[in-house]
Formats: structure tokens, sequence, C-alpha cells
């Protein structure tokens, strides 16, 4: 009985000094600890000594932005300008008609140069055949005009009905006032000379239409030729 209580403080007191480490330590403290892990190689380090970073955020601002960028980003559509120059009466009536019909998202300017020396004159732009000319100064003589006459000679102005020549365009202008008034809702003022005045037309409107604008005239107006407004 004494012999088994001695062996059992004799292991006591060896456990007690390898823990201690009287009976020697390795030369790294966390060897011991490794060895006592039942699997060291699961074993990951997180930090050495580190404060941890913490978890990038958002900023609540950065993401309130992001609809307006993408609104910021949607830009107003591209509008192109496109001139077509030196048309003749006919055929500046023909490509205005053409814009309003076919084209009613582009905005039309029209202009006019006056032909050097030559005079002014109000007039309703050629019917097509003559019955339609006819037709046209009935309609005169129901509103009270009973000063014009049909012109037949063959050339530009074949058909239209002219409702009076003027020295200045002031005396047009004037005339033009009138047959306003009487309810002459399709006569103009233009130049007058032996040859036709020349019309620049000008359009303006999306881009993306660009290209069936420039086909359609080339349908109704193959010599005409586009540029960019000035």
């Amino acid at each position: 009985m004494k012999t088994l209580v001695f062996l059992l403080v004799l292991a006591n007191l060896l456990f007690f000094a390898y823990a201690e480490g009287y009976l020697g330590r390795p030369d790294n403290p966390d060897a011991l600890r490794v060895e006592q892990q039942v699997v060291p190689e699961r074993v990951k380090v997180v930090s050495r000594g580190e404060v941890p970073a913490s978890p990038a955020k958002t900023e609540p601002a950065a993401e309130a932005a992001r609809p307006g960028v993408a609104e910021a980003a949607k830009e107003e559509p591209a509008t192109v300008c496109l001139a077509w120059s030196g048309l003749a009466t006919a055929e500046a009536d023909r490509l205005s008609a053409l814009l309003a019909e076919q084209f009613d998202a582009f905005r039309q300017t029209r202009h006019q140069a006056a032909v050097e020396g030559g005079t002014w004159w109000v007039f309703i732009p050629p019917l097509a055949t003559k019955a339609e000319a006819d037709k046209k100064a009935a309609e005169l003589k129901r509103l009270g005009v009973t000063d014009y006459f049909i012109i037949q000679d063959s050339g530009p102005h074949r058909f239209a009905l002219s409702l009076g020549v003027f020295s200045a365009e002031t005396g047009a202008r004037d005339r033009l006032a009138e047959l306003k008034e009487l309810g002459v809702k399709s006569a103009r003022v233009a130049p007058r000379s032996g040859k036709d005045a020349q019309h620049t037309v000008e359009a303006t409107g999306p881009a993306g239409r660009r290209e069936a604008l420039l086909q359609a005239v080339a349908g109704i107006l193959p010599g005409a030729q586009s540029q960019a407004c000035k």
C-alpha cells in the first residue's frame, strides 16, 4: 500500500515538473499547443496582431446617386440641319410639301433670293392642269378678285395665276395683304424676272431620320444636293 501511494505521488510530481517546464521547453512556445491539436492543418491565421478591417460599406450617398447618373446618361436626341439651295419655285414647293407630309418632326424654313433687276409679283403657284387653273380662277371670282390672269406660256410658271406685278416688294406685300383679307390663302409674293427665282429650304430635325429624308428628297428631286445649314 505504501508503495502504491509513493508511486502516485511520484507520478504527480513528474507531471507537475513537465507541465511547468522544469524538464525542458521547445524553442517555440506554440509548438506544444500545435502538437496538442487534433487537426492542426485546419488552423488558419486570421491576424498577426493587426486589427481586422471592417467590411467595406457602400456610401448611402453613392447608392442614391446611381439613379441620377443613369438619368444624366440619357442625352437629348441629336439634331441635324440640312439645306437645299438653288431650287426653283416648283421644286421648293414640292420639297416643302414632302417635309410637311412625311417628316413633320423636322422644322422647315424657306428663303428666297431676289433676282437682280427684276420686279415683284403676287401669284398663285402653278396648277397641274388648265382645268385646275380655271377652277382656281372661278374661286377668285367668288371671293371678289377680278384682277388676275392665267399664265399659259410654257415654262416654270405655266398655269400659275398672276395677281399683280410691282416694281417694289412693298407694293407686292400690300397687294398680298388685301388678298388675304378677301380670303385668298394660296397667294404668294416672289421676285419676277425672265428666270425663276431661287429658293433655299432648310430642315432641322432628328439626326436618326437624316438618311430617310435624303432618300425621300432624292426620289422627288434627283438633282437636288443637300448641305449643312450655315
